[in-house]
């Protein structure tokens, strides 16, 4: 697995494909990321725009590889292990991300609620990981169902991808919705909300995604 891990990170790396949704997501925090600005909302705002952009980052991990060295990677380690590695390649990326977006939010956000109540930075800090973790995973869910080889079509599979984000983001009843919503909630009221069961959910959830999409990896290859 470390060995694939390497290809898929340099395959990744040397594609340059992955600097779209990086530039997409730097502008996204140079627009919202302001200093002054709240520091939970601002950890909402940055754990928000990481959904769409994992998504992203998971259709370029799991569609880099030409047919053909996709398969020869399928012979050599086995069609699950190859398609497990893209994905961690792409959640790796993502987590490099998220650490960057949690890392300016410290910088710039101020540590006050919207009533001027003082904001612990380090448990803000926390609860904003966690968040832009469940954000992270819940991409990575979303990308691992929407791109080959559960959706073998880009025709299908982008808009169902972003569909899908967005929806997950302003429904009730998603774990991203919720984290984001207690981030939000916190910052009204000068409270720090760690979004644990949230993120114990989309674990699962991302899970359960990862792990069919490798099994239809073995039957479609």
């Amino acid at each position: 697995m470390t060995a694939l891990l390497r290809y898929q990170a340099a395959l990744l790396i040397g594609s340059h494909r992955w600097l779209p949704p990086v530039i997409l997501y730097a502008a996204w925090l140079a627009i919202g990321v302001q200093g002054g600005s709240p520091i939970l909302d601002s950890f909402g705002y940055a754990a928000g725009g990481l959904l769409p952009v994992v998504v992203w980052l998971t259709r370029i991990c799991v569609t880099n590889e030409p047919p053909a060295a996709r398969n020869c990677a399928a012979a050599a380690a086995g069609p699950e292990r190859a398609h497990l590695a893209a994905v961690l390649t792409a959640a790796g990326a993502a987590l490099v991300l998220a650490v960057a977006g949690v890392g300016l939010v410290v910088l710039l956000g101020d540590p006050r609620s919207h009533d001027h109540r003082v904001v612990p930075v380090l448990p803000a800090a926390v609860a904003g990981l966690l968040t832009a973790l469940t954000c992270l995973l819940m991409g990575i869910a979303i990308g691992a169902l929407s791109n080959w080889p559960v959706l073998r079509s880009a025709a299908w599979g982008v808009p169902a991808s972003l569909t899908a984000a967005l929806l997950l983001l302003v429904l009730g009843a998603s774990p991203a919705n919720a984290a984001l919503s207690g981030m939000i909630t916190g910052s009204a009221h000068g409270t720090v909300l760690a979004p644990w069961l949230p993120l114990a959910a989309t674990v699962l959830i991302a899970a359960a995604a990862i792990a069919a999409a490798c099994a239809l990896t073995s039957r479609r290859s």
